[in-house]
């Protein structure tokens, strides 16, 4: 009897210790925080950016072409919603055709009303979280401000001037488009990279075809409503890989609708608060494609609006 009890003490003592083990290497798989750039870091795999990486991207230019990556964009582009916007023109002061000294100078005006986050577009660190917490800690509470964010504004990210890499995917899969709800998986990154016989790793910016921007102006109903794209696994395998961005020529980078359900953008919440790395959107990628330009030097000199947490942008691809 007390044989079987020294063996049930032993057996329990065990069980407890992988329990705890268990709990230990969970909480650490959750410890996201601080960043390894610091705990006061505010620009994440922005830190991966070097004059060598620009060296080395501006090699890859050989024809001088260059392709302009964002889109148009107007009262009636779809977007996440409520987000709109608005451009409205005036002639300040010249009421009745006046004009300004004896040239008779006229001049028009613009006033922008609306959304950051609307067409092709960066989102920052300071646009997305988990429960309340964003990139390296920082508490919503502590610097959302209804006047901008006090910490990782759009403004805090240098320029992004490195090698960029598209992977085919549409054309990795066969067809001319993905369909909404299609996932890219970690085996469809690592196949379309080998077809198209490129790598990415530290530094570079990874942008995806799917197709689904030709729906763009045409069925806008059905392009708004989902969208093919990444899953988690992706995400963290990309992050691990140590880019600066993901983009694709989606509203969102990720797929939906979500793989699960109950999760909802949750690739963003591994690229961006997790790991820092920008998220660029709705990227115009249909000529990369068709020149097969699969490496170029990337250029993004985002607006600096102090505090922002997005900004409408236009990539410039060069090769």
């Amino acid at each position: 009897m007390r044989a079987k009890f020294r063996a049930f003490r032993a057996i329990t003592a065990a069980i407890a210790v992988l329990s705890i083990g268990g709990l230990w290497a969970s909480a650490q798989a959750e410890n996201w925080y601080p960043s390894k750039f610091g705990a006061d870091d505010e620009i994440g795999a922005a830190n991966y950016l070097s004059a060598a990486k620009v060296l080395e991207a501006g090699k890859l230019i050989t024809t001088g072409k260059t392709y302009a990556l964002g889109v148009p964009v107007d009262r009636t582009t779809p977007a996440f919603p409520p987000r709109s916007l608005a451009v409205t023109i005036l002639q300040p002061n010249q009421a009745e055709g006046a004009s300004f000294g004896e040239n008779k100078m006229s001049y028009n005006d613009d006033i922008f009303t609306g959304w950051l986050g609307i067409g092709t577009q960066i989102d920052g660190l300071s646009h997305l979280g988990i429960d309340g917490t964003f990139y390296n800690g920082h508490k919503v509470k502590d610097f959302g401000k209804v006047t901008g964010v006090t910490k990782m504004g759009i403004e805090k990210i240098p320029p992004i001037v490195t090698r960029g890499v598209l992977l085919d995917m549409a054309g990795y899969k066969g067809v001319a488009m993905m369909k909404e709800g299609d996932v890219i998986t970690v085996a469809d990154i690592e196949g379309a990279a080998k077809k198209q016989g490129v790598a990415f790793g530290k530094g570079d910016v990874v942008v995806f075809h799917t197709g689904w921007l030709s729906l763009l102006g045409k069925d806008d109903k059905r392009y708004a409503a989902g969208e093919p794209g990444i899953g988690v696994p992706a995400a963290e395998y990309l992050a691990k890989k140590e880019i600066v961005a993901v983009g694709a020529d989606t509203w969102g980078v990720e797929a939906v609708p979500f793989e699960n359900p109950k999760r909802v953008w949750e690739a963003h919440q591994v690229l961006l608060a997790k790991n820092g790395v920008y998220i660029l959107e709705t990227l115009n990628t249909k000529k990369l494609v068709e020149d097969k330009a699969w490496e170029f030097l990337f250029v993004l000199g985002q607006p600096l609006y102090t505090g922002a947490v997005q900004a409408i942008i236009n990539p410039i691809a060069i090769r």
